[in-house]
Parts: C-alpha cells; structure tokens; sequence
C-alpha cells in the first residue's frame, strides 16, 4: 500500500469531474469514463496518450506517493490528515490554464501563487514522519530521469525532488508526448474543454488523501478533506516553529 497527499476536490466539483472524464477513469469509484474526442486523434491513441496519469487519477501532487513507516498506521495518518485540515484556511488562486509543462500537458498556473506553493511545502513537511525511506531501486529510478543537486538532496531527505523551490504545482493531463502533432491536437481539443473551469480565480478549499493497493494498481481517493482552519498557508508557513526546507520535520 502507498498513500499519496493530492490536490483535489469533492466528487461534484466540475474541475475533478472534467479531469476524471479527460483521463477516462473516475477515482472515486475506480469506473472507466468516456473521454472527449480528440480531433486529429483515434479514440485508442487518445487513450494511449493519457496512460499514465490515468493511473495516478487527476490530481495535482502535494506529497508524493509514499510507503508508511513501520512504526505509524494508516489511522493515524487520517487523523494527521483531519487535524491539519482543522488548521488551515481555505486560499484563492488566481486562476489555472492548459499549458505545456516539458513534454507534458497539464493544467497549471497561470502566474506564481506562493500560497499554493506554501500548502504543498506544508504537506511535505508536515506528514515527513510518516513515509519509509525510499528503496535503492526507487532512487534510482528517480536519478535516471536527470536531477540537478538540490533536486538529489531533496529526494535523498524527503523522498521527492520537485519540492520547495523546485515545486510547480500541476494537474497532469498526459502522458509524455513524444510526436509534436499529438501535442497540438491534445492541447486544443484541452484548451475549449476545460474553458469553463480555467482562466479565472478559485478557491483551494480541500485535499485530498489518495491510495495505491499495490504497485501499479490505479490510485483511488481514499478521503477528501475541506479546511475549515484560520491559518493561511503562507502565515503556517513562516510561523516561529515551523522547519526550514533544509531541516528535519
């Protein structure tokens, strides 16, 4: 079993529900969907080119996929879970859109929002005590895609490389494209089929805690947690107590 700390909504929010479409699979409750078509592109190669993310179920990564440490329990991760949303304040983003992100197609970002980088640093930091060090060949795995030496001392001490200042925080909406055609013709049938939940402010009011029965089994929502707290991420953030990126949890 792994658990996975994501970015995401209730079942009834449209952006989670164009997502789940546009990967084929609702992770909810583990049924295939009907995806968009896509012009330019067969039904199967528009499957084909949303493999992977359709595994993950759509999300955007707070704290990656982890193994629990022999010492803690799935219990006790959902009550770590309830009380930092008991904590946090709900925050505004200004706004997401379809972009490239390298060979990928993601929603992301339209501008830098540090409130949204400094939640995702918060879930790093804060659910640390639960994850197993990573195995030999998941390090490796990760250091065969290229990582810079920040990016190495972050998966080496906190399991994952794209944190803290590294972080882009983005909704997968491909796998890796490889042929540029693909590319285009995804990123315009994207572009009007999410037109009604892109380019405009919105609120970041949940997350979510996703699972993985075993490895390569399709990532399931487990639970979704609305904040309710008075504490801005960024304020959490900087607060006298909280560890530095470079200090232990």
């Amino acid at each position: 079993m792994r658990y996975a700390l994501y970015f995401a909504a209730d079942a009834h929010d449209p952006l989670m529900q164009l997502g789940n479409a546009w990967l084929g699979r609702d992770p909810f409750t583990g049924e295939a969907l009907p995806q968009p078509a896509v012009a330019g592109l067969t039904a199967d190669r528009v499957r084909d080119l949303t493999t992977d993310p359709r595994r993950y179920g759509f999300h955007g990564t707070l704290k990656a996929p982890f193994s629990l440490r022999g010492d803690q329990t799935e219990a006790a991760l959902l009550q770590a879970c309830e009380q930092f949303a008991d904590e946090i304040a709900p925050f505004d983003i200004t706004g997401l859109g379809v972009n490239r992100l390298g060979r990928f197609l993601a929603l992301t970002p339209e501008r830098e929002e540090p409130g949204l980088r400094a939640f995702a640093g918060l879930c790093v930091r804060r659910f640390e005590p639960f994850r197993a060090p990573l195995s030999d060949a998941d390090l490796e795995r990760r250091r065969n895609s290229g990582l810079t030496e920040r990016q190495d001392r972050h998966l080496t001490r906190w399991g994952y490389p794209y944190i803290f200042e590294e972080f882009r925080f983005h909704m997968t909406l491909s796998s890796k494209l490889e042929n540029e055609a693909d590319m285009r013709c995804l990123a315009e049938t994207a572009e009007g089929y999410f037109a009604d939940v892109t380019g405009r402010p919105r609120a970041c009011s949940h997350f979510a805690l996703y699972t993985e029965a075993e490895r390569g089994a399709p990532f399931q929502v487990h639970t979704v947690f609305p904040l309710s707290g008075s504490v801005s991420p960024l304020d959490a953030a900087i607060a006298p107590d909280h560890p530095t990126n470079e200090e232990p949890a």
